[in-house]
């Protein structure tokens, strides 16, 4: 599957637009329009989870908001709603890096980590002035509830799925705050004590960029959540827990960029000698797979890995299609390139990539040629017990297609929370950016349009992610102490079997 990421670097001015500074309804309108018939052209997923009916609808509501001018961080939320509304955990939209900058400099984040436990916010980190696990009831009078439901737009996932927003919240509750409600030099917090309901206001004061991220080094939770917002040291381990059960944890799949990497090569050697040792071993009747910290990765380590864990061939999609051979609109993207001339190759080619991939059209839809999507064999030494699956919130992108043919193609006893990335499908692979001309938004989405070769089971529904046939969350008791709760709860499932 193509890897190519054209980046964007244009060469136009950069616009430095002040926090209050508004932009003309004309230039708000031409770029609104150009983002939307750039996404009707090149967006393979733009219908996936919503009606052409429903897009329109948003657009056209979109326009309403631009009928008069905006600051650029206002005209950037609608762009983040259409963006979150189409349903694609590889959207991506930022602001231009200097406006960014300059609109974060300053005290004037909120000073914790937070974290949802069972949809409470709660205080996630050790300090003087409010204890630690919290409820967060309201900020500056505005109810945690509105708070939330108005950060969804800034963290992207497949189809419906919500689960999947508590990473982005828990990760930069602060920075969205500060886009949201924009810059504040206090914080009236409204929070009752753990396991109490009797309200306490404080007023806390407003910090810096860089002690917000500091503070987020040290939240509370680092110990169980480390793995989720950075990425592994060790990225996949593999022991014998117990005289019959073993458990292999893979943290992320970006092991190296391609089959002839020498990474991935190492990993594969690495899965041979422990599923090997398990073969030989008749006793360990349990495998527990932990992709929980798993945020996506590349080919083909997801499928490699899978071809341990099944007894039947398999493919990697059921289908795949893009939109096109040759770049729309290619005047706004950005490139890796800089000289004319070598953005002109890059382009031709990325284009000759895609045309060799997904050579035939049908019905408008350039369709993936099906060597890049070859029937494939379980491995030699494939674990035949019982499998336990470990997933999370975190799970997206490559780990998302894993924990589905994991779900839908094995034995597999599915645990923890509902996955971001979704069960049937999504649009991954190969991402493309443009750069908006007036306001110099940046967008990133992925034009692969895929079906992940699973079957339809009773408790797996569209535009959600992997829904896990056992729903374990983290208990608030257990976030005190730092326990891992859906671990616990898997090994007494298999004591008890």
């Amino acid at each position: 599957m193509l890897k190519l990421k054209i980046v964007i670097l244009f060469c136009f001015p950069i616009l430095l637009f002040s926090q209050k500074e508004k932009l003309s309804t004309e230039k708000l309108k031409q770029d609104l329009t150009i983002f939307k018939e750039i996404r009707e052209k090149a967006n393979s997923g733009l219908y996936k989870y919503r009606t052409k009916q429903q897009i329109d609808s948003i657009y056209s509501w979109a326009f309403t908001q631009v009928n008069q001018p905006q600051t650029l961080i206002e005209f950037y939320k609608i762009i983040l709603q259409i963006t979150d509304f189409e349903g694609s955990l590889h959207n991506d939209t930022t602001l231009p890096d200097d406006f960014e900058k300059k609109y974060s400099s300053g005290n004037v984040f909120f000073p914790y980590p937070v974290k949802l436990i069972n949809n409470q916010l709660v205080l996630n980190f050790e300090n003087p002035e409010i204890p630690l696990g919290s409820q967060i009831i309201s900020i500056n009078g505005i109810e945690t509830a509105k708070i939330l439901s108005s950060f969804y737009k800034y963290y992207t996932t497949d189809g419906y799925n919500i689960t999947g927003k508590s990473i982005g919240i828990g990760g930069s509750f602060a920075k969205y705050f500060n886009l949201e409600y924009g810059p504040q030099k206090k914080f009236t917090i409204e929070y009752s004590l753990p396991n109490q309901t009797k309200k306490i206001k404080k007023v806390v004061s407003a910090v810096s960029n860089e002690i917000r991220k500091e503070n987020f080094k040290k939240r509370h939770s680092l110990p169980i959540d480390s793995l989720q917002y950075n990425r592994a040291k060790n990225k996949y381990s593999f022991k014998v827990i117990s005289d019959n059960t073993a458990l292999l944890s893979i943290h992320t799949f970006v092991i190296g960029r391609n089959a002839k990497h020498k990474e991935h090569l190492a990993y594969k050697k690495y899965l041979d000698s422990c599923f090997e040792s398990l073969s030989k071993n008749n006793q360990i009747k349990n495998l527990i797979v932990d992709i929980r910290n798993n945020g996506g990765g590349t080919d083909p380590n997801d499928i490699v890995t899978f071809s341990y864990l099944t007894q039947k061939p398999y493919r990697e999609n059921a289908s795949a299609y893009v939109n096109f051979q040759e770049i729309p609109f290619s005047e706004y993207l950005v490139y890796e390139e800089t000289e004319p001339q070598k953005k002109q190759e890059e382009k031709k080619d990325f284009e000759e990539e895609l045309k060799e991939e997904f050579p035939k059209v049908e019905n408008g839809k350039y369709i993936q040629d099906e060597k890049f999507n070859a029937l494939l064999q379980p491995d030699k030494n494939n674990f035949k017990g019982q499998i336990y699956l470990l997933i999370s919130p975190r799970i997206a992108s490559a780990g998302s297609l894993f924990a589905s043919l994991v779900a839908g193609n094995t034995n597999a006893i599915v645990i923890g929370e509902e996955t971001m990335g979704g069960y049937f499908g999504h649009n991954g692979h190969t991402p493309i950016e443009y750069e908006l001309p007036n306001t110099k938004i940046k967008f990133q989405f992925s034009i692969v349009n895929l079906d992940q070769d699973v079957p339809k089971k009773s408790n797996q529904i569209f535009g959600r992610g992997i829904i896990p046939d056992y729903e374990v969350k983290q208990t608030f008791e257990d976030f005190m102490q730092n326990k891992d709760t859906q671990l616990t709860y898997t090994l007494k499932l298999i004591g008890k079997k």
